[in-house]
C-alpha cells in the first residue's frame, strides 16, 4: 500500500501543487466516502483549506476503484492529476 499512497503524493507533487500532501490521507479519504456506494462513477470534494478544493473522480468496482483524477483548485490556480496516463 505505501506504493499506492506515494504515487498519489508524487502525481500531484508533478501536477505544481506546492503544499504537501499525504498520499495516505488521501486514500482513507476516498475509501470513507465510496464505502456502502454502488459500483459506478462518482466525483467528491473536499475542502481540506480555506481557498482549496479536492475534487476526486472514481469509479467504484464490486472489490476495489479507480481513482481517475484528482483536480485541485485553490485560489485562482487550478492543478489537474490523471492517475489513468
Amino acid at each position: 500500500m505505501e506504493e499506492i499512497y506515494e504515487i498519489i503524493s508524487n502525481k500531484i507533487r508533478e501536477s505544481g501543487y506546492e503544499p504537501e500532501v499525504d498520499g495516505r490521507e488521501i486514500y482513507d479519504e476516498i475509501c470513507d466516502n465510496i464505502e456502502g456506494r454502488e459500483n459506478g462513477s462518482y466525483i467528491f470534494m473536499t475542502k481540506p483549506f480555506d481557498d482549496t478544493v479536492f475534487e476526486y473522480n472514481v469509479q467504484i468496482f464490486d472489490e476495489d476503484f479507480n481513482l481517475s483524477t484528482i483536480t485541485i483548485t485553490k485560489g485562482d490556480k487550478i492543478y489537474k492529476v490523471n492517475f489513468d496516463d
